[in-house]
């Protein structure tokens, strides 16, 4: 796990001082050692110390966190033998064993234990298309000296980030945006469309486009090929897509039986390390399933866990916690937050995401991965990507009934509907109203979500000011099939909610130089997980995550995997900004909001006003005016 950067300039120039700078900047992701490599088209020199501020075309910037091969071995800039190659890599290959062994029967040997140089090779031997056959999480560049190329290529989740930005002088790539933001003259125009995604929905990390116009992301499972004679053509090709088809013939048990087995591998793969490594534990089933998985794999492995411990009741996991802990016999590290550390550390924590984020439940995580480094671990096990794959929030039940709907199955609708009433939590009226949503007819929609709360355009946003600019008034481009619940799953996957929750998780755990992996997200248990009868993952009471919780009995405690509530990673956020009120009035003032054309002011600071005093339900949206204008004015971003 490291943090990674590079320039490729159209014409020599001296940039030393460039990456220079970029090591600074992303020193919190490779604390242990960092290399950098310089390359003019006729000669490579690469190196540790100063960086020479000599004329070259290619520059690389490798920050170190050592995960694997502890020794200078592991070193990066690395270089195959014949020094054609030099591979700058940020993440993990969790099958690195199996490949080197398949790699070692071609007569290929290795000079080190490291992934890195597995993931070299394999390159080599394979070029492309060895991606496919990756475990795990990365994004890297690789240098090709005789052909005059640079490869680069992203996991096929997105993981791990990679941005870049089609500069004047070239093309610059980085780990985070903040890298990019030291090059001299970069555009700092905040992308309108993007801003009301953000704004509008809490929608972040999608698609290729970032908050600013300027700086893009590779998207997950693509790669790209760099010609150094002409680099800013840039065309980004799709590896691998999550297209699978429902299994309709497979039993509930033999699902049950081949996801326990899957998932087991998954996480027996992810415990490999040369480090410590721990978990985050909320207390839901997801985190509680890897806290088990890793006691039943390794029953002599030190296993420490980490958790946020809310102080309001009704959010607060503890008690699950503790079952999960005591029964895998973990030793348990508790954090408990007051509204006073989130407004201690609320520019912190913004400039860390580098890109607003959708909640007050980002800070508490930020603070777990910080309990997690003061207590010397280095790798973190996390359930990110469960619910995504196996419907595990509310909102999917409304999918589910659409689908039964949709295919004639009006009895076992509204059995379903039914049922699901009953469960904690979930509110009856909204739930009929998304399902009745998502039968209308597009034209329709909107609508409806006006009805319910969500419609495209709220008073508070100026929606002249994004209609010049072009800005679609729509929350998601991806189509629904008859399968209403698989479709929004991959839409949540691939677009709408993981790719920003895994760009939280990235940027949170490398703040406090920890290696985040997320054992769900695999590309295998994905498609097999998604090609599943929907009924499988939500059952006819409306038990969401069915067949996880079938695979997983025997492994995780009765009492977690027979709960019917659904809190997830949740904060007390409504108490926090009650508590900060001063400040958030204060932010929010007119004089701050008038030069923010994209919101409407009076409007705005009403609804402040009508929240915090408690007159107006609690919406999300206070906290996106918040941190949209905190993150636009700390950066001096521009709103043409």
């Amino acid at each position: 796990m490291c943090g990674i950067a590079g320039i490729i300039l159209k014409q020599p120039q001296a940039l030393g001082n460039m990456l220079e700078r970029f090591k600074k900047t992303l020193e919190h992701r490779g604390p242990d050692d960092y290399g950098w490599l310089i390359h003019d088209r006729k000669t490579t020199e690469v190196g540790r110390g100063t960086i020479p501020d000599q004329e070259f075309n290619v520059g690389f910037l490798h920050r170190r966190l050592s995960i694997l091969d502890l020794s200078t071995a592991g070193w990066q800039p690395m270089s195959s033998p014949d020094n054609r190659h030099y591979i700058i890599f940020n993440g993990e290959i969790y099958n690195y064993l199996e490949l080197r062994a398949e790699l070692e029967g071609y007569g290929i040997q290795f000079r080190s234990s490291s992934d890195t140089e597995v993931l070299l090779q394999a390159y080599r031997y394979w070029g492309k298309d060895m991606l496919v056959k990756l475990t795990g999480m990365f994004a890297f560049a690789i240098l090709d000296t005789r052909d005059n190329k640079v490869f680069i290529a992203r996991d096929f989740f997105g993981i791990k980030p990679l941005y870049y930005t089609i500069w004047r002088d070239g093309i610059a790539f980085a780990s985070e945006i903040k890298a990019l933001l030291e090059l001299p003259g970069i555009n700092r125009q905040i992308d309108p469309q993007r801003l009301y995604d953000y704004l509008r929905f809490g929608i972040t990390g999608h698609d290729t486009q970032t908050m600013l116009s300027a700086v893009k992301q590779l998207p997950a499972a693509h790669y790209l090929e760099l010609d150094l004679n002409t680099p800013n053509v840039i065309e980004p090709k799709r590896y691998w897509q999550l297209d699978p088809q429902t299994n309709h013939t497979i039993s509930v048990a033999d699902a049950a039986e081949k996801m326990r087995e899957m998932f087991l591998e998954n996480v027996k793969l992810h415990l490999r390390s040369d480090v410590p490594v721990g978990a985050a534990l909320s207390g839901g089933i997801d985190s509680s399933a890897i806290v088990a998985a890793m006691r039943h794999l390794e029953p002599n492995l030190e296993i420490h866990t980490f958790s946020f411990i809310a102080e309001d009741p009704k959010i607060n996991e503890e008690k699950y916690v503790d079952i999960a802990a005591k029964t895998s016999n973990a030793i348990v590290h508790k954090i408990r937050l007051k509204s006073s550390d989130l407004n201690n550390d609320l520019e912190q924590l913004i400039a860390t995401q580098d890109e607003p984020f959708g909640s007050t439940s980002i800070y508490a995580q930020y603070r777990v991965f910080q309990l997690a480094k003061e207590s010397n671990i280095k790798v973190m096990l996390d359930g990110q990507g469960a619910d995504e794959l196996l419907a595990g929030y509310r909102p999917y039940i409304s999918a589910r009934v659409a689908s039964l709907i949709g295919k004639g199955r009006f009895i076992e609708a509204g059995q379903l509907l039914s049922r699901s009433k009953k469960l904690p939590n979930d509110n009856g009226s909204e739930l009929l109203l998304r399902t009745i949503e998502r039968l209308l007819p597009q034209e329709l929609r909107t609508l409806a979500r006006k009805v319910i709360g969500q419609d495209f355009s709220p008073s508070w946003l100026n929606s002249r000011w994004f209609t010049e600019r072009g800005v679609e008034f729509q929350k998601s481009k991806q189509k629904t099939d008859k399968n209403t619940l698989i479709s929004e799953l991959k839409d949540a996957v691939t677009w709408s909610t993981l790719p920003a929750l895994l760009r939280y998780e990235d940027h949170n755990s490398m703040a406090h130089s920890i290696e985040s992996r997320v054992p769900f997200l695999t590309n295998k248990f994905a498609e097999f997980a998604l090609s599943l009868p929907e009924q499988y993952l939500i059952d006819s009471c409306g038990t969401s995550k069915a067949i996880f919780r079938r695979a997983t009995r025997g492994l995780v405690p009765d009492q977690i995997l027979d709960r019917k509530d659904k809190i997830g990673f949740v904060t007390p956020e409504k108490n926090w900004l009650s508590d900060m009120q001063e400040k958030i009035i204060e932010m929010l003032k007119e004089s701050n909001l008038a030069e923010f054309q994209p919101l409407v002011c009076r409007n705005v600071i009403s609804e402040t006003e009508e929240m915090l005093n408690g007159r107006q339900k609690f919406n999300w949206r206070l906290w996106r005016w918040l941190n949209v204008l905190v993150w636009s004015d700390r950066n001096q971003f521009k709103i043409d």
